[in-house]
Parts: structure tokens; sequence; C-alpha cells
């Protein structure tokens, strides 16, 4: 039981010492260089044909695009 103690006070001690930098530095924080794309994949999966579900939700969402599409051209005109 000592050792997960230890262990927690240490790993607190850690994340107070970051917030404390954090709000002394007053900084923005930001995301990494480049995200996936500066390694070479251009999606999130990798993968050569997506899943049934997932051409599921882009037929939905181009069907609500059309659909919303076609509203503002009937409201427009």
């Amino acid at each position: 039981m000592s050792t997960f103690l230890i262990t927690f006070a240490v790993f607190v001690a850690v994340i107070a010492a970051m917030s404390i930098g954090y709000i002394i530095q007053k900084k923005v924080v930001k995301g990494s260089c480049g995200g996936l794309g500066a390694v070479g994949i251009e999606k999130v999966c990798n993968c050569p044909e997506p899943c049934d579900a997932r051409k599921k939700r882009e037929a939905r969402e181009a069907a609500r695009a059309e659909k919303l599409a076609a509203w503002e051209k009937d409201r427009i005109a």
C-alpha cells in the first residue's frame, strides 16, 4: 500500500508542477506540428476500403448536404 501512496504522491506532484509552470508561462495549449499528415497518414483509418458503418455514415452526410443545398437554393430563389 505504501508503494501505491508514494507513486500517487509523485504523480500528483508532477501534475502540480506542470500546472504551475503552465500558469506562470501563460502559454496557449497547442497541438503537435503537422499531426498525422506529418507521418504520412492521409486519414485516421489507414484502411484501403472503409467499413460498412463508415460508408453508411458518409452516405447520410452526403444526403444531408444535398438536402441542405437544395433547401438553400429554394430559399434564395
